[in-house]
């Protein structure tokens, strides 16, 4: 008997290590100013909101930004600013700066914290909200769904 309950506890306690490693593993790594640059710097992402709305956003080494949705185009500029991916357009106040999670090989997750750079990266211990989703054009799509985070 003392044996076969040793074998049992012995489970449980490898069922609860494989969850705290998993639990570990889903904490999110927001990108760094340089990881955002990187990743971003001369691509196009095409993406979708929590709505399921699609857009199509490209990020230009120089700085500069063009938005495609729904056969609307606006320009604007994008920046890496205190951790966060900022996009401000020219005649729209609907941009404004995300904290970027990279949830698969080609899948990056946004989440709004605020809309201007001069409040980036938004209120101290202000939680992000989710917002869109996207991965990288000419590279197969990663991203699922729902949100991981």
């Amino acid at each position: 008997m003392l044996p076969r309950l040793a074998a049992v506890f012995l489970a449980l306690a490898l069922v609860g290590a494989g969850l705290s490693q998993r639990a570990q593993a889903v904490q999110t790594v927001w990108l760094t100013d340089s990881e955002i640059t990187e990743h971003f710097a001369d691509t196009t992402i095409d993406g979708r909101y929590a709505s399921g709305r699609a857009f199509t956003e490209r990020y230009d080494r120089d700085g500069r930004l063009t938005y495609i949705e729904r056969g609307v185009t606006m320009t604007g500029h994008w920046s890496a600013t205190e951790g966060t991916l900022c996009t401000i357009y020219q005649s729209d106040a609907s941009g404004g700066c995300y904290r970027v999670a990279r949830v698969d090989t080609n899948c990056f997750e946004f989440y709004f914290v605020s809309r201007t750079e001069e409040a980036a990266p938004g209120p101290p211990g202000g939680k992000p909200r989710w917002t869109a989703r996207g991965a990288i054009q000419g590279r197969p799509s990663a991203c699922r769904d729902e949100p991981s985070v």
